[in-house]
């Protein structure tokens, strides 16, 4: 089998929403230590997986993936992951596989179908260390110019629970209704997010 080859991103100038605090490197670059945004590969999973229990364990005692399937997602497809590394730690990532239907169902929570046009968004977290500053914001802004400009890619689609609506609204999201996904008693707001909108809006931003 050969190894998933890994993307690394290349600086490029941002223009955030309204709101959203700019990269921390940007704004205070000479007491900072340097960033680095790229796409995970499954030696990272240990470390996600560290993260995302933390995050969400104590938040709804629910993670989104287990261990085995970050290591599956980030094996099929590293391309749609994203991680924010501080010298060389990471602080935060997102998990993403491709979908190919309008909705998301029961299934696309284990599943990356390659021919689909939609990144499925399964998880987005933060280092507990690290809340509290805007990382989440950055990384999502990044992450959605990283798969718009992918040009088979046309929707972002994640679930979220209703106090999280608003969060994902600044970044182009609109609700798509209840999911049908339902986690133990949890239920969630489908969100859907239109990428050629953000592939535009890089490709204006470059110098």
């Amino acid at each position: 089998m050969s190894t998933p080859s890994v993307h690394c991103l290349k600086p490029s100038p941002l223009h955030l929403p309204s709101g959203i605090p700019g990269s921390p490197g940007r704004q205070r670059r000479h007491t900072l230590p340097a960033n680095e945004f790229r796409c995970l590969t499954p030696e990272d999973a240990a470390g996600v997986f560290e993260i995302e229990r933390e995050a969400f364990i104590s938040v709804s005692g629910n993670c989104p993936l287990n261990l085995d399937e970050v290591q599956h997602f980030l094996t099929l497809c590293p391309e749609l992951s994203l991680g924010w590394f501080v010298e060389g730690r990471l602080v935060a990532f997102i998990i993403g596989s491709l979908w190919d239907e309008d909705r998301l169902t029961q299934e696309s929570l284990a599943l990356h179908r390659p021919g689909g046009h939609s990144a499925h968004l399964h998880a987005l977290a933060v280092h507990r260390s690290f809340r509290q500053q805007g990382k989440g914001s950055v990384l999502l802004w990044r992450y959605l110019h990283h798969v718009g400009a992918q040009l088979a890619m046309r929707w972002a689609l994640l679930m979220c629970e209703d106090a999280l609506v608003p969060f994902y609204q600044r970044f182009g999201f609109h609700p798509a209704g209840p999911c049908a996904i339902v986690v133990g008693s949890l239920t969630f707001t489908e969100m859907h997010c239109f990428l050629w909108g953000h592939a535009a809006l890089r490709r204006n931003s470059q110098p």
